[in-house]
């Protein structure tokens, strides 16, 4: 089932998402439509928080990218209560967008190498050093658990510049392909 994409100035999407248990009701089916509405949405990544739900699961499908980058050829998974224990390497900088986000897009500095500890969707944990652009995707998404966006990184200038578009999606102008949840 598609879900709706809650847009930026949505409060759940400033809140920090809980951890969960394996009982979680309807988890596999969250997971299911989590997919299929990223990947309706054309995203390669979406976080919980962003259809409604204040919980730590995140998907991401980067098979998109194979063309280019052969490891991500059949990439899917699923990260249930995942954590970055430390972000280091170099910072690169990257143009980045964001299905919450319609219409936004600015380059954000993340470091290129993360640790981070996650379980997947049988709950098996994992401790795992991340690199390249993984770790990006990782780094945004997992924010989206921690009330963070991609906007709270760039500079002043750069938020003053996009105030108008922000201010569009508080009033609920957005033109985008898949169906959103705004602030009325």
């Amino acid at each position: 089932m598609i879900l709706p994409i809650y847009v930026y100035g949505q409060p759940v999407l400033r809140r920090t998402a809980e951890d969960i248990t394996p009982d979680y009701p309807g988890l596999d089916g969250l997971i299911r439509d989590m997919f299929d509405t990223m990947l309706h949405a054309e995203g390669v990544g979406l976080a919980a928080p962003q259809v409604g739900l204040p919980i730590r699961v995140v998907v991401v499908d980067l098979d998109v990218y194979a063309d280019e980058q052969p490891e991500f050829k059949g990439f899917r998974k699923v990260y249930i209560n995942p954590h970055i224990i430390e972000a280091d390497g170099k910072e690169t900088s990257m143009e980045e967008g964001c299905l919450s986000l319609p219409g936004i897009r600015e380059d954000v500095k993340r470091k290129d190498r993360i640790r981070v500890k996650y379980m997947d969707e049988n709950f098996v944990t994992y401790d795992q050093v991340i690199e390249g652009y993984l770790a990006r995707v990782m780094q945004h998404e997992f924010d989206h658990l921690d009330g963070k966006m991609f906007i709270d990184y760039i500079s002043p200038l750069r938020r003053q510049m996009i105030k108008g578009k922000l201010n569009a999606l508080l009033k609920g102008n957005t033109s985008c392909h898949y169906k959103v949840k705004v602030v009325k």
